[in-house]
């Protein structure tokens, strides 16, 4: 039940009244009480009459799925099914998060009808934003008093990564098509797939020259025509992709968590493998597996992977490195990419996954790609004061035993990618076509 500003008035009104003339004329208490106890029995009628807010039924309308920054409607469909007109208020309670235009709505629904309420949800965090009850307050004609209750009616709207990176993918395919055919010299090396003959230009490496295809060309027109070896990257290869969700991955750089930026990292980089030819597979893991994606290829991988990610969320626990090489055996049993996207910090933070490295490295091209906090360099430089003399040391500090972690690693047989939240996407995909281009993979 709910008291109106109405009966709060009314009250004051025969009160006040009272009072003054009990002042005045000695008048007693008994006046007073049945003025309270008429304006409560009046408030009561009022309470009576009001249509009950349970005697309702709910739907909701709108779309399961959108992306960050951009805004939704979302309806809420009641139902009365009682025999009165349900006048009153309705409170749709969506999550803070889910930035909810408004919440409120005042509500005449007669008996038997249905009535539409719509808002704009504009989320301003990734995940799944829910709803989970409503509050109906049903006012009496008068509108002293109001029945009140708190209903189940669960819905939920999933907000996606905003894959702001996707405006290099084109860029990106460009030069992947160069390296597929364009170049006069195509790839030399390890995991590269003969393709076709062509006669030498000037500049292509001695090394990709067929003598026999000269000698053949030779004796088939009598010139000296010098025949070389034009190479693709294979493709069918596996590109295995660990995003780490453990408690590092928590750190805010800038306007976003390091995990938003690995699945950034992740969207960019997984587009870009799939239109190489390449079977992509993508596993986000702390202490378990908290999202993963395998067997899926061109746009549904894209679709998938925007899916799976979207409600992870970092955990304040540390990533159980030792059980990584596992999962990408389990996930590929042959030569493949494998891109950690982590940070690695100081040499005890980072000694768990140090450890395991030879284990991947030994059969895997180990990429690890982790973000680079613009701040920690200009605070390195700033010294104007004490504190930011002893803030510059302890940057200083982090960027040395960063370096010395990063050194590690790559003494370890891994390669790093370390940038600005806005580059590291970019910069991963400019590695993993330096890896085509050489033939690494």
């Amino acid at each position: 039940m709910a008291v109106g500003g109405r009966f709060v008035l009314l009250i004051l009104v025969g009160t006040v009244p009272i009072v003054a003339m009990s002042l005045a004329e000695g008048l007693g208490g008994w006046t007073l009480l049945a003025w309270l106890v008429f304006a409560c029995l009046l408030g009561g009628a009022d309470l009576l009459l009001a249509a009950s807010p349970r005697t309702v039924a709910f739907s909701r309308e709108g779309p399961a799925r959108v992306r960050l920054t951009e805004s939704a409607e979302v309806s809420l469909l009641v139902t009365n099914l009682g025999p009165k007109t349900l006048r009153g208020t309705i409170r749709d309670a969506w999550q803070p998060t889910a930035g909810a235009a408004r919440s409120r709505f005042a509500a005449a629904i007669p008996a038997g009808e249905r009535r539409r309420f719509t808002t704009t949800l504009t989320p301003f965090r990734r995940g799944e934003r829910r709803v989970g009850q409503v509050t109906i307050r049903s006012w009496g004609p008068m509108r002293l008093w109001a029945r009140q209750a708190t209903l189940v009616a669960p819905g939920a709207l999933r907000v996606l990564p905003p894959f702001h990176s996707r405006k290099h993918l084109p860029s990106r395919l460009v030069r992947l098509r160069e390296i597929e055919g364009r170049t006069s010299t195509q790839l030399r090396g390890q995991g590269t797939e003969f393709d076709s003959l062509r006669e030498y230009v000037r500049g292509d490496d001695v090394r990709s020259i067929d003598w026999r295809a000269t000698a053949r060309q030779g004796d088939a027109h009598g010139s000296g025509t010098v025949m070389v070896r034009t190479w693709r990257p294979e493709r069918d290869r596996r590109v295995v992709i660990v995003l780490d969700a453990g408690r590092t991955s928590a750190m805010r750089v800038g306007d976003e968590t390091r995990l938003d930026t690995g699945i950034e990292s992740t969207l960019l980089l997984a587009a870009l493998a799939t239109r190489a030819g390449d079977r992509v597979d993508v596993l986000a893991w702390d202490r378990r597996a908290r999202a993963r994606v395998q067997g899926a290829s061109g746009a549904e991988l894209l679709a998938r992977t925007v899916d799976a990610l979207a409600p992870v969320d970092p955990e304040l626990i540390e990533t159980d490195w030792s059980a990584v090489p596992a999962q990408v055996r389990a996930i590929s049993s042959q030569r493949s990419l494998v891109v950690l996207l982590t940070t690695l910090e100081s040499p005890a933070a980072s000694s768990a996954l140090l450890a395991v490295l030879p284990q991947l490295t030994r059969k895997h091209v180990v990429v690890i790609a982790g973000v680079l906090d613009p701040g920690v360099p200009e605070s390195a430089q700033s010294r104007n004061g004490r504190s930011e003399v002893y803030r510059a040391a302890a940057a200083e500090r982090a960027m040395i035993d960063s370096e010395r972690v990063a050194a590690a690693a790559r003494r370890l047989g891994a390669d790093m990618v370390t940038a600005t939240p806005e580059q590291l996407p970019v910069a991963l995909t400019d590695h993993y076509l330096a890896l085509k281009a050489a033939g690494r993979l």
